[in-house]
């Protein structure tokens, strides 16, 4: 009995686990989704060639899974955790040692179907595997700096193939998901200052370790306009689209910047300053307000869930999701130096639309799943 309630260990019925699906959530990402099919039918000049019809495509197939997903059973997942963590790094390994190179940086693998970016898969990955790590362990054993150990090193592990492709910012994603995991697992503060106070003091030695181009970017951060055509051109020209904007944006398929291909990567990572040049303020903030329902929804389900290992799973979910849409907007508008990461269900891109509804399918499998128990001592192996 937790909170109260009573926990079922049988599995619900197909038709009661659909009647739980929430389908709110659903229609809040396929809003998300077609917004960014229109954005990407504007950016190739009123075609569905190249980008939108193949985003549509990989949407519907990303949503089948999604909703397998959701119906499955959570313990399954449970039992899948480390083995689907290990196979994401194999894949990086694999990925540093044999794949493509693109845009300067090696993090392909090349199926023949479709390009697989593991990194995108680790996001997901690690969250499973730390929830399942840190569902076995009791508030005692988290006051034990050596069972956290394991958990780490499973976090510099992917973070260390990653910054040798080299991702700079992917790497970040991973680094700060796995700290919110602990942080909600209940570790110690100390703790976190601890190794907070570390890396300040090591900050010098990562900087000598940053590629040149990296440390450009951080230069570039702190003045765009001393290399306005050089190192600082793209944030110059992302700032000089949002401003143009104004309130109610220059129209749909009106942006300048965009369209007289000022603005670089306007499909992938800079999709959001061409949104806000042909919307403005009144549509950014409709897709912040769209972004906003799906991270409500997830923290719901995270609070909601009975056990440790979906109330973490689902945090998870929830928190890269959220560094996911923070990281991109705060980039484009020179926030933060700029490091690639796309914005979520709107920017070009095949592997992270996929794996981010398989993120967003285990958090429904997590609230579909609300009565099922998971023992602490669990594997996923009881029926």
């Amino acid at each position: 009995m937790i909170y109260g309630q009573t926990l079922d260990h049988r599995q619900p019925k197909l038709t009661d686990k659909l009647r739980r699906v929430p389908w709110l959530f659903i229609l809040a990402l396929c809003a998300c989704s077609g917004v960014g099919i229109a954005m990407l039918y504007s950016a190739a000049g009123g075609s569905m060639e190249p980008w939108a019809v193949r985003q549509l495509v990989r949407f519907a197939a990303a949503l089948t899974i999604l909703l397998a997903v959701a119906v499955s059973d959570i313990r399954l997942w449970l039992r899948l955790a480390y083995p689907l963590y290990g196979a994401a790094l194999i894949l990086l390994v694999v990925v540093d040692v044999a794949g493509f190179i693109g845009m300067g940086a090696q993090r392909w693998i090349d199926l023949g179907i479709i390009n697989l970016q593991p990194s995108e898969v680790m996001k997901i990955a690690l969250v499973l595997a730390l929830a399942r790590y840190f569902h076995r362990l009791g508030s005692e054993d988290l006051a034990r700096p050596w069972r956290l150990i394991l958990p780490a090193l499973m976090i510099i592990a992917p973070v260390a193939l990653v910054m040798k492709q080299p991702d700079l910012g992917t790497a970040m994603m991973l680094l700060a998901g796995g700290a919110a995991l602990f942080f909600a697992a209940g570790v110690r503060l100390w703790m976190f200052a601890a190794v907070g106070a570390t890396g300040l003091a090591a900050l010098p030695v990562a900087w000598q370790l940053l590629h040149d181009y990296q440390r450009q970017r951080v230069l570039t951060f702190l003045d765009p306009e001393s290399d306005p055509l050089g190192s600082g051109y793209h944030i110059l020209q992302s700032k000089i689209a949002l401003g143009s904007g104004g309130l109610f944006g220059k129209g749909y398929l009106q942006g300048t910047q965009s369209h007289l291909n000022f603005l670089p990567e306007k499909q992938t990572d800079f999709i959001f300053t061409m949104l806000a040049e042909e919307f403005g303020l009144l549509g950014s903030m409709v897709v912040l307000g769209l972004y906003a329902i799906i991270l409500a929804y997830c923290l719901a389900i995270a609070i909601s869930a009975r056990s440790q290992f979906s109330r973490l799973l689902a945090f998870g979910i929830a928190v890269t999701f959220f560094l996911y849409v923070f990281i991109n907007m705060a980039m484009v508008m020179g926030l933060i130096p700029v490091v690639g990461i796309p914005l979520p269900l709107i920017s070009y891109g095949g592997t992270a639309t996929v794996s981010l509804m398989l993120g967003f399918g285990l958090v429904m499998c997590v609230c579909v799943h609300r009565d099922v128990a998971i023992p602490r001592h669990s594997t996923g192996d009881e029926p």
